[in-house]
């Protein structure tokens, strides 16, 4: 899983690192990232030397005094933001690729470098200018802060708390498709949490609301990181209160709902996602009680 990297080898701590030739570098495109898919299907950053020669060749313009700005240390690697809108690669083995498919097994590390540099990057570019007074911001010398200075407004980036909610009845779980979106695989029930509510009171809202049960025994599972919404995904179990198994469908959210026995599940493990760990965990019997 995403989550479940060697957290012990990664510094996420800001600091001001001057970048070195080789270090690796995020570029976005709108909600596209700039990689090189080799061979075997494994993904390619580009360099700080490679991104620099584009950026001279190419007429790169980019939004801040620095190019680059750092992201975090990860494996003995230091991994950067383009602070810009990128512009073409004068080395058409990298081609932009929309964020929210950049997800895969080999290059686990990679996906989360790319979603993690996504994450802040939308951060810098939504945050240039002050909301309060609209003053241009200025990064801060020592923690990941923008701040105006004008009248001293400090803007932290926004880490938005969701819910993937496994509910369960008996041997059965709940699975689920969203409704007019590219992403059509099997899911789980899930929502952000709204201002002024508790994580448990989401997992009963949404549940309420996109299939119109109800759920009780709600107990917490594991969180990640998802950067590509800027979200924190809070993984719950809960099981069905009550015996019938009749679903009110939102349909603007979601194209089906069904309840699935433990042992013919449709969808499995990806090794990504806290939604397909979850799945897994039912699958084995391993969900907690």
């Amino acid at each position: 899983m995403l989550q479940d990297l060697e957290y012990g080898r990664l510094e996420n701590e800001f600091r001001h690192t001057a970048p070195v030739a080789t270090a690796k570098v995020v570029c976005a495109q709108g909600s596209r990232l700039l990689v090189k898919r080799k061979e075997d299907d494994t993904l390619v950053l580009p360099t700080y030397a490679q991104v620099m020669a584009w950026a001279k060749e190419k007429g790169w313009t980019h939004w801040y005094e620095n190019e680059v700005q750092y992201v975090f240390r990860m494996q003995e690697e230091d991994y950067f933001i383009w602070m810009g809108e990128a512009g073409a690669p004068a080395d058409t083995s990298f081609c932009y690729e929309p964020a929210m498919t950049l997800r895969q097994v080999k290059s686990k590390n990679i996906c989360y470098a790319m979603m993690t540099a996504w994450h802040l990057f939308d951060w810098y570019r939504s945050n240039r200018f002050c909301g309060r007074c609209g003053a241009k911001t200025k990064h801060d010398e020592k923690e990941r802060m923008m701040r105006c200075p004008e009248c001293n407004n400090m803007i932290f980036p926004k880490i938005a708390p969701s819910v993937i909610v496994g509910v369960t009845h008996g041997d059965r779980l709940l699975l689920s498709k969203y409704a007019n979106r590219s992403y059509t695989r099997y899911g789980m029930i899930a929502g952000f949490t709204e201002i002024g509510e508790t994580v448990e009171k989401t997992v009963q809202r949404e549940v309420m609301e996109e299939v119109g049960l109800k759920v009780k025994n709600i107990r917490y599972y594991k969180t990640q990181p998802w950067g590509v919404t800027g979200g924190l995904l809070l993984g719950y179990f809960c099981d069905l209160d009550g015996e019938g198994e009749d679903i009110t469908l939102d349909r603007e959210e979601l194209a089906m709902a069904e309840f699935f026995p433990r042992n013919n599940l449709p969808a499995h493990d990806d090794g990504i996602s806290l939604t397909r760990e979850m799945m897994r965990m039912f699958e084995e019997g391993r969900e907690p009680k």
